[in-house]
């Protein structure tokens, strides 16, 4: 049957260093073996497998069967006479709901003798994801004209990993493995952990293998000529007295493409004239629907597979306001989500204080423990403006004001938090500095912790007052504003408004570097500004604070050739001190910082610099597996003939870099809603020349809806609306 290399559980003897813990722990011993996972996902539960459709146990690796942050599939594996079929096609259906893997078998030999031929024995896999168990239907089909001898063997194990073991976190005391339980179709294998919890994986098999043991099922057959052979299993992770009642593979796919149908039925769909830049905006549909998991409060978008599926604050809050126009329901969810676990006390461990929104919230064993300061972490500078910016931008594309009375108190909690905990000095800029022992060091979206340094390569030492940060104060305050207007709170909203002015003054005058023709990167704890060239700039022009006569100067220089690299903008500029294109924070390029950047150029009216953005992330996609755009790939220059570099330990998919597309076009076209009036106005819409036309179906407004007809032309954009219900006005500023 070959050699077989199952992982069960064991005991790791080296405690973490102060160096792992001080690099905000980091993705640096995980690695990819391979960049073309294939990968599924439903609520809590998410595998990542190779090509084959296999779990290998790789020391280092990614692939395994997750579910509530622990690995409950180390080792997945099938085989034919102990050997790994021959690779065909493997792909992941257009609404990723089901991955299909095509394979056949080689030359088959006993002894001198010939028993089958290569390519005569087909070999098929599909597999499906719903309610913690993984669902697979196997057929092999004899194409030859011979009779088949075949063993067919699944070797399985489960090392129960937490997900920050298989990131490279090193443990100093594990739990302990329980004993296999073997029935006639079924293997259940189990973990003890040290937090009181079983985990169990059992695996179940619709007819009874002709041997097993506690790491393998075998099959043997006869396969006549033109016959075929079918196998289904589940892989069901239960904990404690859980045991679940499994549906068959067919029922489970049937549920999962009943629920994609309906989010797709909730949502606007967005196609165009180009067929490759569709596959971009499909993947990323579908991508964003895989990763969001529902909630009590609603559904919530999960950061990204496999390092941060789990909820985190400032990612779902972008996500969600990247999708606003076409999915508002999703930052009800967000929001809804966010206000329940804000934090209502100082715990300096946690980084919590009253007010404050969460940044991350973990699952699995050493969250449990306290091992990693996730279990649920406020660390993060931005989630609590951005918070009240999200609430903002809600209610301008709803108009649904009983939500806003409802979610009022939690915005005044984050207004607090802004103005009494985030600017600790006094000095009227949000500035960050753990207290917790163990968590991260930088607190801003780049939280690497070489992340913030100055023109010489020197670390900023803090608090730490970031540029794009005050910029999402000042929208917040704004958007704060607004709705207390709306609310009838008159004496709040003009002292929002007044506070959001004087920042906006302030911040223009503290932190613009004319030298350098953009805004610091941030303030270190002496006030001293950090003369870098940055991405954070761009993200400040999102946010409105930047003054116009700044505007010019600052769009030269994000789109100067050290840092718009052909694909989009670097993270840090090829000129400044600290600059690596392989690195996390510092030179890489991420496709929702773009995004943003390509937003706030639009806003200020360099939308042609909003195209070259857009242009270079969809060539970008053309290059990447299924059309996927990662987490963030490299720095490196753009060279003709050539695709980007990618990251090695990024994530795929990755919510806000799924809804990236999604905020480039909403900026190129310039749209805004009333949904009072009813009314969308389309602003100055521009297309990039390879888009001829873009439909937007069942795009809702107020109580109505609308289909519209974008078409390019030599000078303009128009609009024609091909579908109405209700009473929705289209207008448009050319």
């Amino acid at each position: 049957m070959g050699t077989r290399r199952s992982r069960g559980v064991t005991a790791l003897a080296t405690e973490p260093n102060a160096a792992e813990q001080d690099s905000q722990w980091a993705v640096e011993s995980a690695a990819l073996t391979d960049d073309r996972t294939r990968v599924l996902k439903t609520q809590d539960t998410f595998g990542v497998f190779d090509r084959y459709g296999d779990v290998r146990y790789i020391a280092g690796s990614q692939y395994g069967l997750y579910h509530d942050g622990t690995r409950f599939l180390s080792q997945f594996l099938l085989t034919l006479h102990g050997h790994q079929p021959i690779l065909l096609n493997s792909w992941v259906k257009a609404d990723n709901s089901v991955l299909v893997v095509e394979m056949t078998a080689p030359d088959r030999y006993e002894g001198d003798r010939l028993k089958f031929r290569k390519d005569t024995l087909h070999v098929f896999r599909a597999r499906v994801l719903r309610d913690g168990a993984l669902h697979e239907h196997v057929r092999l089909m004899n194409y030859g004209d011979v009779v088949m001898s075949i063993t067919l063997a699944l070797d399985f194990g489960a090392d129960y990993a937490d997900v920050f073991e298989v990131r490279g976190v090193r443990r100093l005391q594990r739990g302990r493995p329980l004993p296999t339980r073997l029935g006639d179709c079924e293997a259940t294998l189990g973990y003890h952990g040290l937090d009181d919890v079983r985990r169990y994986t059992r695996i179940v098999f619709d007819r009874q293998p002709d041997v097993m043991d506690e790491d393998s099922a075998e099959f043997r057959l006869e396969l006549e000529p033109q016959a075929s052979y079918e196998l289904s299993m589940s892989v069901s992770c239960e904990l404690n007295n859980e045991r679940r009642v499994l549906p068959s593979y067919r029922e489970a796919l049937e549920s999962s493409s009943k629920e994609h149908d309906a989010q797709r039925a909730a949502a606007a769909f967005v196609e165009t004239s180009h067929a490759q830049f569709n596959e971009w905006i499909d993947r990323s549909f579908v991508d964003l629907h895989m990763l969001t998991t529902v909630t009590p409060q609603g559904p919530y978008p999960y950061a990204g597979v496999p390092w941060f599926s789990t909820p985190f604050g400032r990612d779902g809050i972008i996500t969600a306001l990247q999708m606003l126009w076409v999915a508002p329901n999703l930052a009800r969810g967000v929001l809804s989500f966010l206000a329940e676990h804000q934090a209502t006390s100082v715990v300096p461990e946690q980084d919590a204080e009253p007010g404050k929104i969460l940044h991350e919230m973990r699952l699995g064993e050493m969250a449990a423990l306290g091992e990693v300061p996730f279990a649920r972490y406020y660390g993060s500078v931005d989630s609590t403006p951005l918070f009240v910016m999200l609430a903002g931008a809600y209610f301008e594309r709803t108009g649904d004001l009983a939500f806003v009375r409802q979610l009022w108190p939690q915005i005044t909690a984050a207004l607090n938090w802004i103005d009494r905990y985030g600017d600790r000095d006094g000095d009227g800029y949000v500035e960050y500095e753990r207290a917790s022992s163990r968590g991260l060091v930088q607190q801003g979206w780049k939280d690497s912790y070489d992340a913030v340094f100055h023109a010489d390569g020197s670390f900023a030492v803090g608090p730490i007052a970031l540029c794009e940060v005050q910029g999402y104060v000042y929208a917040a305050k704004r958007a704060a504003a607004m709705l207390a207007e709306r609310l009838g709170d008159r004496e709040s909203s003009a002292t929002l408004k007044r506070h959001a002015i004087e920042l906006r003054a302030k911040f223009n005058r503290d932190f613009w570097c004319e030298e350098l023709g953009t805004y610091a990167l941030a303030l270190d704890g002496d006030k001293k500004p950090c003369r870098v060239r940055t991405s954070n700039a761009g993200q400040a022009l999102a946010s409105g604070i930047v003054n116009q006569e700044h505007a010019g100067s600052l769009a030269l220089t994000l789109m100067a050739e050290t840092s718009f690299n052909g694909w989009g903008v670097r993270t840090v500029a090829s000129s400044e001190s600290r600059f690596n294109p392989m690195s996390y924070h510092n030179g890489s390029l991420w496709p929702h910082d773009n995004a943003m950047v390509a937003s706030g150029l639009a806003r200020y009216g360099y939308k042609d610099q909003a195209l070259r953005i857009l242009t270079g992330l969809f060539q970008a996609s053309t290059f990447m597996d299924l059309n996927r755009l990662p987490e963030l790939f490299c720095g490196f220059p753009r060279y003709a003939g050539q695709g980007p570099t990618l990251y090695p330990v990024a994530c795929s998919p990755q919510a806000w870099a799924s809804g990236a597309v999604f905020q480039l076009l909403y900026a190129c076209i310039g749209l805004t809603f009333s949904p009072a009036k009813p009314q969308l106005l389309f602003e100055h819409p521009v297309l990039p020349e390879y888009l001829k036309w873009v439909n937007v179906h069942n795009l809702h407004v107020g109580d109505g809806s609308v289909d519209l007809l974008l078409t390019r032309h030599a000078y303009d954009v128009s609009i024609n609306v091909t579908k109405k219900v209700g009473n929705v006005d289209v207008a448009i500023l050319v």
